[in-house]
């Protein structure tokens, strides 16, 4: 895809991510933002946002124009979809998508079936950032755009230790880091530092983890009562089944949280053994083959039985 031929002469561009965004869909949809205004800078932009994206990436660029507002209901040229697998997944934003003159998806999720009018989907690319930066012609790119190109990368690796990190992948971080920006104060700040309420509430999940198919999976919850408790938000459970996957003996790891009564966010992870993602779709959800999400209902131990039998089956 050439993105600035596709995007072509449009007076005004509207891009979103996902809800409940995390740093590959923040960066991504930043990174764009800040793409077209070099290269286009007579045209309107517009960055919407589901929900308050966390304040640790609030040194990105444009963060603060971040428009969580959704009216009035202005129509836009172009309408591209960043980080997004489906068509539930962009929320709020969904009337401007269905309106635009036209619709883009740049994504790397292996789930997606394509759900715009011109679609970029690579699904062995490590994050939509790292698609991005091979989308971007380079007289446009500046250092406040590869410093999010960076930031996508490092949170949809997890610091560059995921399967998904390719020799190419890594090749995209080595020309990245040419630009002038602090690579390493963004893992430390974003990835790793976390408060004090946060260790807490994964010193809990880890506390009254359970294993189960022979030591194969592990399952954490936390529960509404206990997010009041600890005064956090589904923001701060962030990290929780990664470190649950690190666990010796473990090919799948499931950490989920109550949304409402009877209503789960389930995230999982793999190991290598079970494609998590074909497990999530059974279920409405998707993601990658090692790292995938659904939304379930149900009591935590219905919903812990379904995903079990879904998950055997690829244990056999």
């Amino acid at each position: 895809m050439n993105l600035l031929e596709e995007i072509g002469n449009a007076k005004s561009v509207a891009i979103a991510g996902h809800i409940r965004p995390d740093g590959d869909c923040i960066s991504s949809t930043l990174a764009l933002r800040g793409y077209l205004k070099n290269a286009r800078p007579g045209t309107k932009i517009t960055v919407f946002t589901q929900d308050n994206p966390p304040t640790i990436f609030s040194y990105l660029e444009g963060y603060d124009e971040m428009n969580l507002t959704y009216s009035p209901k202005e129509k836009y040229d172009v309408f591209v979809a960043l980080d997004v697998s489906s068509l539930d997944r962009l929320g709020d934003s969904l009337w401007f998508f269905e309106n635009a003159g036209k619709t883009i998806c740049v994504d790397h999720h292996e789930t997606n079936p394509g759900l715009a009018d011109v679609n970029e989907i690579r699904p062995k690319a490590s994050s939509t950032c790292e698609v991005l930066f091979d989308l971007f012609e380079k007289e446009y790119m500046d250092d406040k755009v590869a410093e999010c190109l960076f930031t996508g990368i490092v949170h949809d690796s997890g610091v560059f230790q995921y399967s998904n990190m390719s020799r190419k992948s890594f090749n995209t971080v080595g020309e990245l880091v040419e630009y002038d920006f602090d690579g390493p104060k963004i893992i430390q700040d974003t990835f790793y530092e976390k408060s004090y309420i946060q260790n807490q509430i994964l010193g809990r999940a880890l506390l009254e983890s359970i294993l189960f198919m022979d030591g194969k999976c592990i399952v954490s919850m936390v529960d509404r009562k206990m997010m009041d408790f600890y005064n956090v938000l589904p923001k701060h459970l962030e990290g929780i089944v990664n470190q649950l996957k690190n666990t010796r003996g473990v090919e799948v790891a499931i950490f989920m949280y109550e949304m409402g009564t009877q209503r789960f966010k389930v995230s999982m992870r793999s190991n290598g053994l079970v494609n998590v993602a074909k497990v999530a779709a059974v279920f409405g959800g998707g993601g990658h083959e090692r790292a995938a999400g659904v939304e379930m209902n149900g009591t935590y131990y219905d919903v812990i039985n379904a995903l079990s039998r879904e998950i055997e089956k690829q244990m056999k």
